[in-house]
C-alpha cells in the first residue's frame, strides 16, 4: 500500500507542477504576444513548410481573377506574405495566403473584412485573448491542416485486436509481479519492450493522421474557450461554429488520449507518452474515430475556414501597425473605362521608401535610366492594387481605382528544363495577359521591358503592337521600357511619365520620383566615363550617337 500511496504523491506532484507551468507559460505567451505585435514576424519558412502552406489555395484556384504564380512571383508576395503572416494556427496562415492570392470584387466581403481588422486593432484586450486562444491550436510543422483532412477522410480504420492483446499481455505481466516479483518483472518488461517496439511500426503508418486528429481536438477545444469569452463582434462567426462543433461532441468523448495538452510540451505530456506507447491508447482511439469523422468531414472544413479567417484578420491588423501610414480603398464597381489614382504610394518591401503620386485613366509607359526607379513604381501600383482588393489596405494616403484583375510581365527567366528560351517565356507571358483581358473586369497589367529578349528592330515593331493591342482592351497597363522610340509610336494610346537622375561629382543620384512626360537624358555613355572607360571609346561612342541621331544609321566601326 505504501508504493501506491507514494505513487500518487508523485502524480500529485507532476500536475501540480504542470498546472503552474502552464501559467507561467501563459503569462510568457501573452507579453510574446504584445512583443510581436505590429513588427515583422520571425517565422521559418522551409520550401516544404511553403508548400504546405499553399494546399489550401492550391485546392481554391480561380485559373481568371487570381494573382497567377508568374505574378505572384514577379512582386516578390511570398516576402510580402512573410511580413504579414502574424498568424497563430496552421489555419490561419494557410487561409492568410490563399486570401493573398485571391482578389476580392464583393464591396461587403471587403467591409466585413475591415470591420473585423479594425475591430483586433482597437480592442486589445479582446484580441490577446483570441490569440491565447489559437495559439493552443498551434501550427503543423511540415503538414498541411487542410490537406490532411481530406486525406484522412479517404483512410480506412485497421483492426484494434492486435492492440488489445499487447495491452491484456502487459496486465497479466503486472499481475504475475505480485505472485513472482522476478518472473513478473521479467515478463513486464518484455511486454512494455514488445509494446513500444510495436507502438512506433504501428504509429508511423498513422502518424500524420494521428497528428490532425489531434491538430482538430485542440481546434474543437479552443473553439469552446472562443464560444466562452462571448465577444459581441464575432457573435457571427461563433454562433456558426457553435452549432457545429455540437456535430463533434461524441467524437471528443474519451479523446483525450490524442491531445497534447500544450503544443510545447510538459512532464505530464512527457508521462503521457510513455503511457500510449505502452497501451496503443492512441492508436486504438485513432482507429474508432475515423468512421466518424469521415461521415463529417465537410463540418470540419467549414470550422477550419471559419478559424483561419479570424486568425488571418488578426494578422492583418498587426500588418497595419506596423506601417507609418495607409488608407482604405476606394474601389469602383464599374467594369468599363479603367483608372487608377493613388497619393504617396509605397514598396513595403524597401527601407525608407520615397513614395509617389499618379492618377491616369490611360496606359502608361515609364521611361528613365537603369535603377532610376521604374520597376519599384510599377511593383508599388501592382502589389497595392492587390493588397487593397485582399486585405482592403493600401500603402498611400489615397488609392481610388476599379476593381481589377491583376496581371504582371516582368521579373521572367529562361527555361531550361523545358528548354525555352528567355524570348519565348516572354512573349508566352504576354499572350496568358492577352487571353485573359476579355473577362468580366477590366485587367490592371504590368509589363517591365516589354520583349527585351529579341532585336532592337523587331522589339519596337512587336512591342508597340502588343502595348497598341492592350490598351484598346479593357485594360489599364502600365509598362517599363528604355526604348524612347515607344513613347512616339504609342502616344495616342499611352500616356508618358519619367525618372531621372544627375551626375554630380562622379556619382550618379537618383532622386526615385515621378516625373510627367518622358525622359530626355542619357547618362548610359556618361556612365562609362566615370567608371573609367577609355576616352577613345567613349568619344566615338557619342560620335556614333550623334550620327544615328541625324542619319537614322548607324556607322561602321
Amino acid at each position: 500500500m505504501e508504493y501506491i500511496f507514494y505513487i500518487l504523491i508523485i502524480i500529485l506532484a507532476v500536475v501540480i507542477i504542470s498546472i503552474i507551468n502552464e501559467h507561467k507559460q501563459k503569462k510568457l505567451l501573452i507579453k510574446q504576444l504584445k512583443d510581436e505585435w505590429g513588427k515583422y514576424p520571425e517565422n521559418d519558412y522551409s520550401s516544404e513548410k511553403m508548400e504546405s502552406i499553399k494546399y489550401y489555395y492550391l485546392n481554391h484556384i480561380d485559373k481568371y481573377s487570381d494573382v497567377d504564380d508568374i505574378t505572384w512571383n514577379d512582386l516578390d508576395m511570398n516576402e510580402i506574405y512573410y511580413r504579414i503572416n502574424n498568424t497563430q494556427s496552421s489555419l490561419g496562415e494557410e487561409y492568410l495566403y490563399a486570401l493573398l492570392r485571391k482578389p476580392c470584387f464583393s464591396k461587403e466581403e471587403l467591409k466585413e473584412r475591415n470591420y473585423l481588422i479594425e475591430f483586433f486593432q482597437s480592442q486589445k484586450k479582446d484580441r490577446s485573448q483570441i490569440q491565447v486562444i489559437l495559439n493552443k491550436v498551434g501550427k503543423l510543422r511540415k503538414i498541411s491542416a487542410f490537406e490532411y483532412i481530406n486525406r484522412l477522410s479517404q483512410q480506412e480504420p485497421s483492426s484494434n485486436i492486435p492492440h488489445y492483446l499487447m495491452i491484456l499481455g502487459l496486465i497479466i505481466s503486472i499481475a504475475i509481479l505480485f505472485v513472482n516479483s522476478g518472473i513478473g518483472l521479467g515478463l513486464t518488461v518484455f511486454s512494455m519492450a514488445l509494446n513500444i517496439i510495436t507502438y512506433f511500426k504501428y504509429k508511423s503508418n498513422v502518424e500524420n493522421y494521428i497528428t490532425i486528429i489531434s491538430f482538430q481536438l485542440r481546434l474543437l477545444d479552443s473553439i469552446e474557450d472562443l464560444i466562452k469569452n462571448s465577444i459581441p463582434q464575432l457573435d457571427r462567426y461563433t454562433k456558426h461554429l457553435a452549432t457545429d462543433i455540437k456535430t463533434f461532441k461524441s467524437y471528443k468523448r474519451g479523446s483525450s488520449i490524442l491531445v497534447a495538452r500544450n503544443v510545447s510540451g510538459n512532464i505530464f505530456d512527457a508521462l503521457v507518452d510513455y503511457y500510449r506507447m505502452s497501451t496503443h491508447h492512441d492508436i486504438i482511439k485513432y482507429n474508432s474515430m475515423l468512421s466518424f469523422f469521415k461521415n463529417n468531414k465537410e463540418t470540419m472544413n467549414r470550422i477550419f475556414e471559419t478559424v483561419g479567417f479570424i486568425d488571418s484578420m488578426i494578422a492583418i491588423a498587426s500588418y497595419r501597425d506596423s506601417l507609418d501610414y495607409y488608407s482604405l480603398p476606394e474601389l469602383s464597381m464599374n467594369k468599363q473605362h479603367p483608372k487608377l489614382s493613388v497619393k504617396e504610394v509605397f514598396h513595403p518591401l524597401i527601407n525608407n521608401p520615397v513614395p509617389n503620386s499618379i492618377t491616369e485613366d490611360r496606359s502608361t509607359l515609364l521611361t528613365g535610366s537603369n535603377a532610376s526607379g521604374k520597376s519599384t513604381f510599377i511593383k508599388s501600383l501592382a502589389i497595392n492594387a492587390i493588397l487593397s482588393q485582399t486585405i482592403y489596405t493600401s500603402l498611400s494616403r489615397e488609392y481610388r481605382a476599379n476593381y481589377f484583375v491583376i496581371y504582371s510581365s516582368m521579373a521572367l527567366k529562361d527555361n531550361i528544363l523545358r528548354n525555352e528560351s528567355y524570348f519565348i517565356v516572354e512573349i508566352k507571358s504576354l499572350k496568358r495577359i492577352m487571353d485573359k483581358t476579355r473577362g468580366e473586369y477590366p485587367m490592371l497589367c504590368f509589363v517591365d521591358e516589354v520583349l527585351r529578349g529579341t532585336n532592337t528592330l523587331e522589339r519596337i515593331a512587336a512591342s508597340s503592337r502588343i502595348l497598341a493591342s492592350l490598351s484598346k482592351l479593357n485594360t489599364l497597363t502600365f509598362a517599363a521600357t528604355h526604348d524612347i522610340e515607344l513613347t512616339y509610336i504609342l502616344e495616342k494610346y499611352y500616356s508618358n511619365y519619367h525618372f531621372r537622375e544627375r551626375i554630380d561629382n562622379n556619382n550618379v543620384l537618383f532622386d526615385y520620383k515621378l516625373y510627367k512626360g518622358r525622359a530626355m537624358t542619357k547618362n548610359a555613355i556618361k556612365l562609362l566615363n566615370l567608371l573609367g572607360y577609355s576616352k577613345d571609346i567613349i568619344k566615338d561612342a557619342e560620335n556614333a550617337v550623334e550620327q544615328y541621331m541625324k542619319t537614322g544609321e548607324w556607322s561602321t566601326i
